[in-house]
C-alpha cells in the first residue's frame, strides 16, 4: 500500500481562518468496469443521510494509507491490497474543516458490508448522479466531476 503524507499533526494545523484541520483519508474504490462505490453516512453522524465516498479521520501518528486501510475495513469489512493517492481537496463544512486525502482503489479483497448499518452502491462512471444516492456530500461532487474527466473520449 502507497504510504501517503501527512500524518496527522504536520502540516497546517488550522485552516486559513484559524480553525482546525481535520484530516480525512477516502477512499475511492473503483471497479474494472469504472463504477465506483458510493456509501450514505449512518445515523448520529453529521450530515447522516449524505452519500460520500467513504473513508474517515486520521487518528494520531497514523498515515493516509494506514487510516484509509483501517477506516474501510472497520466501515465496510474490505481489506485494501493496495491505494494509489490521487487528490487532496479542502472543505469548508459548518461542523469541520476537512482536508480530504482521495486514493484510488483498484485492488481489495471482499465484498462491502455496511458494518455501521450505512447503505452503499456502486455509481456508474460519467453521465447524471443516479437519484439513488442523493444528496451528496457536497465535497463529494468534484471528485466524480475528476473521475468522469478521466474517461476516455
Amino acid at each position: 500500500m502507497t504510504e501517503t503524507r501527512p500524518t496527522r499533526g504536520e502540516g497546517a494545523a488550522s485552516s486559513a481562518d484559524g480553525r482546525p484541520v481535520t484530516e480525512v483519508a477516502v477512499g475511492v474504490i473503483i471497479r474494472p468496469d469504472g463504477s465506483f462505490l458510493l456509501a450514505q453516512r449512518p445515523a448520529g453522524k453529521p450530515y447522516a443521510g449524505y452519500w460520500e465516498f467513504p473513508g474517515g479521520k486520521l487518528e494520531t501518528g497514523e498515515t493516509v494509507a494506514h487510516a484509509l486501510a483501517r477506516e474501510l475495513e472497520e466501515e465496510l469489512g474490505l481489506d485494501i491490497v493496495a491505494s494509489e493517492a490521487w487528490r487532496v481537496l479542502e472543505h469548508d463544512y459548518p461542523h469541520a474543516y476537512v482536508r480530504l486525502h482521495f486514493c484510488k482503489i483498484h485492488n481489495w479483497r471482499g465484498e462491502p458490508v455496511g458494518r455501521e448499518g450505512q447503505a452503499f452502491r456502486w455509481h456508474a462512471p460519467g453521465g447524471a448522479i443516479d437519484p439513488a444516492v442523493q444528496p451528496l456530500l457536497p465535497a463529494a461532487l468534484p471528485v466524480i466531476e475528476w473521475l468522469a474527466a478521466e474517461l476516455p473520449r
